[in-house]
């Protein structure tokens, strides 16, 4: 059964995706909850599934990134052991930072890091030209990644 977010789950959720380390007693403080009842309601939206892990965001200069790029795939045809392995192929590349199989003329975006313009070129011709699966690939810097802050709404809060 799906479950329906209220307003104080909304607000709980926003403030776990701006800092996924405060505590339970800010979170609380802030949505105006005791302690204990906020703890429960963070934790049924763990086990709902609808908080799927927390994360730290890593900055990429730190780690030696100096270009990102998304590459758009498309495969030779939308079969699924093609879609499978190249799936499996990316996702094995330190480089792929995240990856998006998509509807459309292509199949799979794909979020890359690289140390610069010569291992993005590399990892373009020899990671994703040289597949057999693979019928043409684009590739697109990104000049900046900014993450929304802001939760969706979709439905009606309660």
């Amino acid at each position: 059964m799906k479950r329906t977010l209220d307003r104080i789950d909304y607000e709980i959720l926003t403030l776990l995706q701006n800092n996924a380390r405060i505590s339970n007693k800010e979170i609380a403080r802030k949505v105006g909850l005791a302690a204990s009842t906020c703890l429960v309601r963070i934790r049924v939206l763990q086990t709902t599934g609808v908080i799927e892990g927390f994360h730290a965001e890593i900055a990429p200069a730190s780690l030696g990134v100096g270009i990102q790029a998304m590459i758009a795939v498309r495969l030779i045809r939308h079969f699924k052991p093609d879609v499978d392995a190249f799936r499996q192929h990316a996702l094995s590349l330190p480089e792929v930072v995240r990856l998006y199989h998509v509807a459309g003329p292509i199949d799979f975006l794909i979020h890359v890091w690289a140390r610069d313009s010569d291992h993005l070129r590399e990892l373009a011709m020899t990671a994703f030209t040289s597949r057999e699966e693979v019928s043409h690939i684009e590739t697109e810097l990104i000049f900046e990644h900014i993450r929304n802050p802001v939760l969706p709404s979709f439905t009606n809060m309660e």
